[in-house]
């Protein structure tokens, strides 16, 4: 585990585990089911990973696309790789949609639709809140 997976809430938000990454919930949602895909290593450039790293991440885009158009419903998907806090690499997965999906009462609009996305309107979750949602898409990954 590294700093950045502490930082996005590893273990609490863990919702998928690979051998070199790991699929968090992030606890900020700028749209449900936003996903933080992080590598379990400790580089911090792209090109530093492990080919091995590189090949697995293909399987696990497509077990998180495959999860959130479940989940979701999404029309489209982004994969935003900021690293500028956070050093380690990451990337935000932000399912994309028009209008706003719910979960357990609580909206979750997509501010920045057909655009960016937008990381300033996300929804805080609780404790609570977090749990559930990580629960609720961990059985999409099975």
């Amino acid at each position: 585990m590294n700093e950045t997976m502490r930082k996005f809430g590893y273990p609490a938000t863990l919702v998928a585990e690979f051998e070199h990454w790991t699929v968090l919930l992030r606890p900020a949602q700028p749209t449900l089911g936003s996903l933080v895909l992080a590598a379990k290593s400790d580089v911090t450039a792209l090109s530093d990973l492990s080919a091995e790293a590189h090949a697995e991440m293909k399987a696990a885009s497509t077990a998180i696309e495959r999860a959130l158009r479940d989940f979701t419903g999404y029309a489209k998907i982004n994969y935003l790789m900021l690293m500028m806090v956070d050093p380690h690499v990451h990337a935000h997965v932000i399912p994309r949609y028009e209008g706003s999906r719910q979960f357990e009462g609580v909206d979750f609009p997509d501010a920045g639709w057909p655009k960016l996305p937008d990381l300033g309107t996300a929804v805080t979750l609780d404790e609570d809140q977090i749990a559930s949602l990580v629960t609720a898409l961990k059985t999409r990954f099975a």
